[in-house]
């Protein structure tokens, strides 16, 4: 089975059952998004830069057999695929991707976070996390629920960027946005942002974020190309909330237009969309057709990003990356 068509396969089935030699080492857990506080996940690559993350289910119909040390045969629609199971630095390889407040005021509905017992890390342990992984990792990706206010949220993660300056990594950022965080952020050194849209159109956001501006958002994004270079700024967009294929194309032509690399982030169904379907493998290569289309025709190569989900790739189908 070609890569792309099997991780679009992956990504549609959203989880795998996991057995054969423990495997621990291999699983992480995630404190923010629609995967917090599920059993764990891992990444399974087959060859050089073509990594799928999935969930851990003891129901599931694919499967993965850890043979020990990491090689891994997965079993999925009757074909078996060699490959191997990467280690997490922190949430995903070779990143340290850390979530500073695992809890939020806001109730997006796809999203667990406001439901769970969530904490707020304090600068010393996110600096020991980083230096604790330091050895494998080639860029540092901070993210962050919001706490009390979205203006307290900021600074709190402006003095955490500061303190980890001196590791001497690529930064990438996604926090929701205020006016300036911008700008705060390109002159601490942040080298890319990741302000999320959420969804493709502005109706649905406002029906899916309740008490939060597209808006906002939209301009945050618009502002940071001049600071951070176009490629360097990105955005995610939700497949499976209710839009079309249309409104799809139409909002990644917008943000690439601005010089914005959108991010496809299949629906994971949680919080009050539990019940809702994931997008099918045939709808995600369908419009990964229509992204690198859209990325090629705006100049933009998700494969020079340095940081965060793009960087990553795990997630999504990535123009570039696994054609």
């Amino acid at each position: 089975m070609e890569w792309s068509r099997l991780k679009a396969r992956l990504l549609e089935a959203g989880s795998v059952r996991l057995s054969g030699e423990p495997a621990d080492r291999y699983v992480s857990r995630s404190a923010a998004g629609p995967s917090a506080g599920t059993s764990g996940s891992l990444f399974f690559s087959v060859g050089k830069g073509r990594r799928v993350r999935v969930g851990i289910d003891e129901a599931g119909s694919i499967e993965i057999v850890h043979r020990g040390g990491g090689e891994a045969d997965l079993f999925v629609d009757g074909d078996l695929v060699r490959g191997r199971l990467e280690p997490a630095a922190l949430h995903c390889p070779r990143q340290a991707y850390i979530t500073v407040s695992g809890t939020c005021i806001f109730h997006c509905r796809y999203c667990p976070v406001p439901g769970l017992p969530g904490r707020r890390k304090e600068i010393a342990e996110i600096v020991e996390l980083v230096r604790s992984v330091a050895d494998r990792i080639d860029a540092i990706a901070i993210t962050s629920g919001v706490a009390s206010s979205i203006e307290e949220e900021e600074a709190y993660v402006l003095d955490v960027v500061a303190a980890l300056a001196p590791f001497g990594l690529p930064i990438g950022v996604s926090i929701y946005p205020g006016l300036e965080t911008p700008v705060r952020l390109h002159a601490l050194g942040v080298v890319e942002v990741k302000f999320n849209l959420e969804t493709a159109t502005e109706a649905l956001f406002c029906e899916m974020c309740p008490g939060l501006s597209w808006t906002a958002i939209h301009e945050a994004l618009s502002s940071s190309v001049a600071l951070f270079g176009r490629g360097r700024v990105f955005s995610n967009i939700i497949v499976g909330l209710g839009e079309t294929d249309e409104d799809l194309e139409q909002v990644m032509a917008d943000l690439a237009a601005a010089g914005v690399i959108p991010v496809l982030r299949p629906l994971t169904p949680a919080a009050s969309l539990a019940g809702r379907p994931r997008p099918s493998a045939d709808r995600l290569l369908r419009l990964c057709a229509a992204h690198e289309r859209i990325l090629r025709q705006a100049g933009l190569d998700p494969r020079q990003a340095l940081t965060m989900c793009p960087a990553c790739t795990g997630c999504d189908l990535v123009p570039g990356r696994d054609a």
